[in-house]
């Protein structure tokens, strides 16, 4: 084999081949000579691979279509037996019923034959490098069909003894051979949720069923009716999963932990808490893989954007983001501390929890219960010389004044208030007990903000809403009337596979910036309501949500009945 991929080299000259040649004579080992070239560092994996594939007169591939993965093979080949050989099987129309397999290590002979047996079809061989078919194997696996049905059907109580040797530190969801029924029904349910881009799952317990709902895009959907039965082994599993007691039931439990899909770590925040019919557990699921969101991806419009990133430039004051939970503060908050992140500031948050690891900022992890609350954390990080400082929530006077005198002290504070719109978060600091001179000299800008469905891109056609939705809207007067009158053009969604049947895939922000001006300080200063200066704001040229909405509608982003979904009348 030596000579004939030296002669390879001399001829093709895809590697050197004295290079080759002083290589094999100085290195005789009795391992394979796949392995020993590849590990080699005079040679890439690609080019070693292409020599074997020119000598051995195999295909090389440089990358594995999507759709080439044959069910059979998936179903008879383990996940974890192709990501620890490195194979993928592949057929085409040209292969005359032959299985080809895509090797990383050409001379794996019996990885080879150990196919064949599993698929019971001939096979012949190409190869590949080790991220191509990485990348195809998640792919693959991903598009399987879950059994979850049928696995469910499988649970018996004895497995419940069995959880805990069972667990390990980070679970691959596509690892399911030889598991208990319970484990595989867990893992299934993971796995058709990220799917299905779920954010969270509901365990949700009833006299006569188990009710699994998934929350897509802010909607929660009825996906999957277990037997009464299971819900013991189902929570327990779930609490092995996370570290907690499986032994209390009568208590609310918090835990954490990672799983594996694939090449992607999802983070898993699991609460259980009990109720008439049994433990009822609710899963929040963040995916790592999907990287942080910059300010331009957030759906602010270029003017809003525009004025939001002048006011993160600014050396003090505090910013704060509102809205009810879910509606994208924390995202909104991270993307604003990644624009600012660099080697001249300081940055330091404190969390509760930390949802996502930001490099070169340091997190600090609120621990109520022993003693380190929003207020305790930010008395110490102000000896930290900090420049930004974000916290996570304001729920306190104690809190609240803390970030206020933080500002004060010449510090740019982020944090979040949960109200309904950007005036009101006035009333809520000056509710809370914080002076009114307080919060007119240190609140620079208000962000309210709220998340709409996306339209989905492969389904999406052209609707007429109805002159009530319009009005509700604000659509038949005003500025915006005069784009209904020169012929805008309104979208929705028919449902697709792709969309799963709702017409709306992904969501995007709407905005109500609310920037405090001299006249607003003064309004605070004087304690007027909240509705008072909404008023000022809008006369002077702010947008409430409906409007920013509004503008999405027209845009083709979303639909009426969304913006409708998720908004208030903007009553004066």
């Amino acid at each position: 084999m030596k000579d004939l991929l030296i002669k390879t080299a001399e001829r093709t000259g895809i590697i050197d081949a004295e290079k080759l040649r002083k290589f094999l004579d100085e290195n005789k080992t009795t391992g394979r000579l796949d392995d020993a070239l590849l590990t080699c560092p005079f040679f890439t994996e690609d080019a070693v691979l292409k020599l074997f594939a020119e000598a051995l007169g195999w295909e090389y591939l440089a990358e594995i279509p999507d759709n080439s993965v044959p069910v059979d093979f998936i179903e008879t080949v383990p996940a974890t037996y192709a990501q620890h050989h490195f194979l993928i099987g592949i057929q085409r129309e040209s292969d005359n019923g032959e299985l080809t397999i895509v090797l990383s290590k050409p001379l794996d002979a019996n990885a080879l034959d150990n196919v064949s047996k599993m698929t019971g079809l001939p096979v012949r061989a190409a190869v590949s490098t080790r991220t191509t078919i990485t990348a195809a194997i998640d792919v693959a696996y991903e598009q399987r069909s879950t059994v979850i049905e049928e696995v469910a059907e499988e649970l018996d109580q004895q497995n419940l003894d069995q959880l805990v040797d069972e667990v390990a530190a980070s679970d691959d969801l596509l690892d399911v051979v030889n598991r208990p029924p319970v484990i595989r029904l867990v893992n299934d349910v993971l796995f058709r949720a990220l799917q299905m881009r779920a954010s969270d799952i509901h365990v949700h317990p009833y006299e006569s069923k188990v009710q699994v709902r998934y929350r897509i895009d802010g909607i929660l959907y009825d996906v999957l009716s277990l037997n009464r039965n299971v819900l013991p082994l189902i929570v327990s599993r779930i609490k092995v999963m996370a570290g907690m007691d499986i032994a209390e039931r009568r208590l609310p439990q918090d835990g954490r932990c990672s799983v594996r899909l694939g090449q992607r770590e999802v983070d898993l925040r699991i609460s259980t808490v009990p109720t008439s019919f049994g433990e009822r557990s609710v899963l929040r699921l963040l995916d790592k893989s999907r990287g942080l969101f910059t300010l331009n991806e957030l759906g602010m419009l270029e003017d809003d954007l525009e004025q939001f990133d002048s006011l993160l430039h600014r050396s003090h004051g505090v910013i704060f983001v509102t809205g009810p939970t879910g509606s994208g503060k924390s995202t909104t908050l991270y993307a604003s501390l990644n624009r600012l992140n660099s080697s001249e500031k300081n940055v330091l948050t404190i969390e509760d929890p930390i949802e996502y690891q930001l490099e070169g900022i340091s997190q600090i992890q609120v621990a109520s219960k022993k003693g380190m609350t929003f207020a305790t954390s930010l008395r110490h990080v102000l000896r930290q010389d900090p420049d930004v400082i974000m916290v996570g929530e304001v729920r306190d006077i104690e809190t609240a004044s803390m970030a206020i005198q933080s500002s004060l002290t010449g510090h740019l504070v982020f944090s979040t208030l949960h109200t309904n719109d950007a005036a009101g978060a006035v009333s809520r600091l000056l509710d809370l007990g914080v002076e009114p001179y307080l919060v007119s000299s240190s609140v620079i800008a208000i962000l309210a903000q709220r998340l709409v469905r996306r339209i989905c891109l492969d389904c999406k056609e052209p609707t007429k809403p109805s002159e009530r939705d319009l009005r509700a809207l604000g659509l038949t007067n005003g500025s915006l009337a005069k784009s209904i009158k020169a012929g805008a053009e309104f979208f929705a969604g028919a449902g697709c596979e792709k969309c799963f049947k709702t017409g709306y895939r992904g969501r995007t922000g709407i905005y109500e910036l609310l920037t405090i001006s001299e006249a607003i300080q003064d309004m605070i200063y004087k304690r007027e309501t909240a509705g008072a200066i909404k008023k000022h704001a809008l006369d002077t040229g702010m947008r409430t949500l409906r409007m920013d909405g509004a503008r999405k509608v027209l845009a083709g982003e979303t639909t009426v009945s969304e913006v409708l979904r998720v908004t208030q009348a903007d009553v004066i």
